[in-house]
């Protein structure tokens, strides 16, 4: 039986992912099967960016659009969740004992005093390590490297989600690792963890760079669109990216996202809260890039048809 099934799965993390997860899905599929048919109030929250929508807006959903740009804005907080989160990581895996009283007091409220040890010492420093660097990362391009529209609006809850992502995953990766709850002997004052690493984890790793650094290339070659060659920003247009993975396929950068996501799950295979993250990611990734693939399709008479919307050669 697989650990997510287990009824003390049941817990507020799992909860506002199971949440998106299910929203993410109805109104996707809806908006791919009978979007003409839906009031304008949905269409106008589900799209936004590129493939905004087009006509007469909705004036209480118009209410509650920020800029887009705003997207900055939870990556100051992702970077400063996953550092702290990989603080109390380091303290507690470096001291030897389990984590502070409020550290595991916070983990009890946001996934149930139930919780049970899913992830060694080894996999739970992979992890965070690996989703700190992504973290600090898109903090580094959405400050100096993107350049967002000053026209392009978000619906507020779009905006609010990203907070929701980062927090529920630092906390997702913690709850379930030793030394992080209150049952078994890891509760109890040790003489240190023991770290082993292995062929596995050494190619999520890998993987995972190899899918960091193309993620980084790819919101490169989309910032440049809108940069001269000494850098200047000059235009706030949206043009047709070229190189790396954008030869494949529309969205590489989304596809990428979902890569890293599945070498976390592979890496915390075992945790139970890591397969509602991972689902919410794929659902998210997959509704977006088929709205923007069917925007590029839209938008240049002459788009490559080798190029797929989200996977090279499948999808």
């Amino acid at each position: 039986m697989f650990p997510w099934f287990d009824i003390r799965s049941i817990n507020l993390i799992n909860f506002l992912f199971a949440n998106l997860i299910v929203t993410v899905v109805v109104l996707g599929g809806l908006l791919a099967t009978i979007e003409k048919h839906l009031p304008t109030a949905i269409r106008q929250t589900f799209r936004y960016g590129k493939h905004a929508l087009k006509g007469s807006p909705d004036r209480l959903v118009s209410l509650l659009e920020v800029p887009k740009a705003w997207f900055k804005h939870f990556y100051v907080f992702a970077a400063l969740w996953s550092v702290a989160g990989f603080a109390v990581m380091m303290e507690t895996y470096l001291t030897g004992q389990p984590a502070r009283d409020y550290v595991i007091a916070f983990l009890d409220t946001m996934a149930t005093n139930k919780r049970m040890v899913r992830t060694t010492p080894t996999e739970t420093m992979v992890a965070m390590t690996l989703i700190t660097l992504q973290c600090l990362r898109r903090f580094y391009e959405t400050w100096f490297v993107q350049v967002f529209s000053s026209k392009l609006k978000i619906n507020l809850s779009a905006y609010l989600v990203g907070y929701i992502h980062y927090f529920g995953t630092i906390v997702a990766i913690l709850a379930q690792a030793e030394g992080f709850t209150r049952a078994g002997p890891v509760s109890l004052p040790t003489n240190g963890y023991r770290f082993e690493p292995s062929v596995r984890l050494a190619l999520c790793v890998g993987v995972f760079c190899y899918a960091w650094y193309h993620q980084y290339l790819s919101n490169v070659i989309l910032a440049n669109l809108r940069k001269d060659k000494a850098g200047k920003v000059v235009s706030q247009k949206h043009s047709l990216p070229t190189g790396d993975y954008f030869d494949a396929v529309s969205s590489p950068h989304m596809f990428f996202e979902i890569v890293m996501y599945v070498v976390l799950f592979c890496v915390l295979h075992r945790n139970s809260t890591m397969v509602y993250v991972l689902l919410w990611v794929l659902s998210n990734q997959l509704m977006n890039s088929w709205l923007t693939h069917q925007w590029y399709v839209e938008n240049f008479p002459n788009y490559p048809k080798q190029r797929k919307a989200l996977v090279p050669f499948v999808l």
